[in-house]
Formats: C-alpha cells, structure tokens, sequence
C-alpha cells in the first residue's frame, strides 16, 4: 500500500533528525544561542557590576578624604582652643618664674649699666638676658648664682642685646636714699627649670609674651609682688614656692620685686 504523503514527510523528518543528532520534536539551535556560549543578555549585567564597584570604591575614598579633612579641622580647633587664655586666673598665675643658674656673665660693650648673662633654666639652651646689675655685682658673684627668671616675657633688645626675660630682684632704699638690690633665690635643692608655684593659688596658666605685654600683666602684679619680714618672696600674700621650699631674698625685708 503506497504511503501517505504525511507519512513521507514524518519519515524526512525523522531521517534529518538522527542526521543531526537531535532528540525527536527538538528544534535545532544555531551558535549564538549554544549553552557553552554567554548569552548577549549577561553582558550588560557584568558591565553593570563593573560600574557598581567602581562607584563604590569612589564613594569610600570620597568618604575617606572628608574623614581625615574632619579629623584635620578637629585637630586644629583642639590647638586653638589649648592656646586660650585663662582669662579667669590671678595675675600673677599668668607669668611664668623658673629656677634658673648663671652659668656665664659679661659687660656689655654698649651699656655700663648692663650685664649680659647666660642662664640655665632647664632648657635645651641657656637663656640669654641682659639685666641693669652692673651697680649691684661683681662678674664673680654673679656667675653661680640660683635666680628666678620671668620667662614668658617677649624677647626686647636692651642697647642691641636681645633679652630671653628678666631676673627678679628685691629691692629697698637705704637711710643714706641709695639702692640696695638683691636675687630673689631659689632653694639650693630647686633643680634649674622648676616652674615656681604659689603657695594658696591654683596652678599658674602662663601667658604667651605677646599676651603679657598687651594685657600689662607684669606691671599689673608688681604692686603685690614683695618680700616678707622673714625675707620670702610674695604676691599679695601668696608665697613664690619650688619643691625645695619658698624663694627668699638674702637681707630684704618689706621690699619691692621687681
């Protein structure tokens, strides 16, 4: 019996089937959309992944530089604000007294009133100060000599000489209406560069030199400042004290500092 024409066609079919290696009724693919092939559609996934991490890695520097800008600004209004006057203090908390020791002492070549000295005060260089003792000392009593030094003063030119601050002294006037001035002196055991205290008075805040000269600190304590009948130093009753004890003149009594 002849076959049908639809049956010729199955049988085409089936034949070009076992030719190609498909399964009955699979439709054939072309390489494009083999599955050991990328689909066209992942690409702009990866391209997107791609973008994601970069912007990312973006966002976290910029975060990064806002962070250390942060911490920068912090930093310096922590400094601005650790420069601050204590405004609050007693005067004579604004000036700041070290321990010192004249290691070396000479004339002034311009000034007969002067002496030009080094002095120790614990700090990595000697201190140079010119103080009007030429009247009152000998080169050999001086060089030796434990003094206090104001140490927070601007550094002024005194005939040329540029002066790291001042020496305290006592000072009277004699019957005979002259001067007799005298080293406030620290205790033999105040180690050079010790920061004098105030006996009664909180601890003192120094000014910075340009602060103590504008606001006249100096002269705003020198009223206060003398010694006492047992030769201590003061300030409005508040004794200058070291570790070692209280700074004394050697003879002065009731005299100004200065």
């Amino acid at each position: 019996m002849p076959s049908k024409p639809i049956d010729l066609i199955d049988e085409a079919i089936a034949d070009l089937e076992a030719k190609l290696n498909l399964s009955p009724g699979a439709s054939p693919t072309t390489p494009s959309q083999s599955s050991s092939e990328p689909s066209t559609t992942s690409q702009p996934k990866k391209k997107n992944d791609k973008e994601k991490k970069e912007n990312n890695a973006k966002g976290q520097q910029k975060q990064q530089k806002q962070k250390q800008k942060q911490q920068k600004q912090n930093a310096n209004a922590s400094s601005k604000k650790g420069n601050v006057a204590n405004l609050d203090q007693p005067d004579i908390c604004k000036l700041e007294f070290k321990v010192g020791k004249i290691s070396k002492a000479w004339n002034h070549e311009e000034a007969d009133k002067l002496y030009c000295e080094e002095i120790d005060c614990g700090e990595d260089q000697p201190r140079q100060i010119a103080s009007g003792l030429r009247k009152h000392y000998s080169i050999d009593q001086m060089v030796g000599r434990r003094v206090l030094v104001v140490s927070n003063l601007k550094v002024k030119k005194l005939v040329g000489f540029p002066s790291h601050g001042m020496v305290l002294c006592a000072s009277e006037t004699k019957e005979d209406g002259s001067e007799l001035v005298e080293f406030v002196e620290p205790p033999e055991d105040a180690p050079p560069g010790e920061v004098i205290t105030f006996e009664g008075l909180p601890k003192p805040e120094p000014f910075s030199g340009a602060q103590v000269e504008k606001k006249k600190v100096f002269q705003a304590c020198m009223e206060g400042m003398k010694t006492t009948n047992d030769l201590v130093a003061t300030w409005n009753g508040h004794a200058f004290m070291t570790s070692a004890g209280p700074c004394k003149s050697k003879t002065i009594r009731g005299g100004m500092l200065r």
